[in-house]
């Protein structure tokens, strides 16, 4: 079999891009996750300022929780929209006969940014 064939053959295959919505589920899951996470971490630092209140102590800021909640919400919405844009291209060299070759820079990406997140919440927290 020659690689034209290999190249037909997987092509017209229906599990690829039945894979391919998959993966795309999947970010759009990571992405609707991260939005939701920081929403809970923005409303979080809020909560806390109102305890603050009724507790009769002097009202600390938590502009860091808010802020780090709306980082986390635009960092999930650039996840989806990245992931549909990646969807889209692979479709459609895929209609053009191409097999696609994976590209991790969206995974890696995310993973940096959320290892980057994560270490500057977990300083903050210390040096609080």
């Amino acid at each position: 079999m020659n690689d034209s064939d290999t190249r037909k053959r997987l092509t017209d295959d229906p599990r690829v891009p039945l894979a391919a919505e998959r993966t795309l589920l999947a970010w759009i899951r990571t992405g609707l996750a991260l939005m939701g996470f920081g929403f809970v971490v923005a409303r979080f630092g809020l909560f806390l300022q109102e305890m603050a209140g009724i507790e009769k102590h002097i009202p600390q800021t938590h502009g860091f929780s808010v802020k780090l909640g709306v980082v986390l919400i635009l960092l999930g919405v650039i996840v989806n929209l990245a992931s549909a844009w990646k969807y889209r291209n692979y479709l459609k060299r895929l209609k053009n006969g191409e097999i696609p070759i994976p590209e991790p820079l969206l995974g890696i990406s995310l993973a940096f940014l959320l290892g980057i997140i994560g270490i500057a919440a977990t300083v903050y927290l210390l040096f609080l």
